[in-house]
């Protein structure tokens, strides 16, 4: 299995060979390392642990859980990865141009949203006699008898955005020096670590 783990940059717009608009999303591969290897004999299981940038000021914990390597600002825990070590760097040229890749990252968060926002409701009648202040209200959540609660799952207002979310079959564009250059949109905000992995 191929993965990475990177920052998400700016989004931008690239010329293909057929002359068509691709927008494009940048994600810099600076510094991504090996920081771990897990096995079943320690572990259970078998992965890949992937570090990204330098933590300026690690505890002592940290400095002896990653001894031998930087202690990383972000870390990632991935599938496994063949013919890796611990100390090794992972370049953007583990993937290739025009391979399909998946990207996960947390989406923007938007905090407490009503339920036209987080969940497209319509909202109450704005005419013929409806009732002023009430438009934008989710209306009915449940009976008074039975069940005599409100079902679990029901669409109401809430925290909205920071949910880890997975983008599938993005295509590589092109990679320039420590940048991977991905068709279309990615989720999260810019400075937002991202992992990619291959399909």
């Amino acid at each position: 299995m191929k993965a990475l783990l990177g920052i998400k940059k700016n989004m931008t717009q690239v010329f293909k060979d057929n002359g068509k608009v691709t927008p494009v999303t940048l994600i810099e591969v600076a510094n991504c390392f090996v920081c771990g290897v897990k096995n079943k004999e320690k572990d259970g299981y078998d992965s890949t642990v992937l570090g990204l940038g330098v933590k300026k000021h690690p505890s002592k914990p940290e400095i002896g859980k990653y001894k031998g390597v930087s202690v990383p600002r972000y870390i990632k825990e991935v599938g496994v990865i063949d013919g890796v070590s611990v100390g090794e760097k992972i370049l953007p040229s583990a993937f290739e141009v025009g391979s399909k890749v998946s990207v996960t990252s947390k989406t923007k968060g938007k905090g407490f949203a009503g339920v036209v926002k987080r969940w497209h409701f319509k909202g109450g009648p704005k005419t013929h006699g409806g009732e002023s202040g009430k438009w934008r209200h989710p209306g009915s959540i449940g009976s008074r008898t039975t069940p005599g609660n409100v079902k679990k799952g029901k669409k109401m207002g809430g925290r909205m955005g920071g949910d880890m979310k997975t983008i599938t079959h993005l295509e590589v564009v092109d990679i320039k020096d420590n940048i991977l250059v991905l068709q279309g949109a990615v989720p999260g905000a810019t400075g937002t670590p991202v992992v990619v992995k291959g399909e």
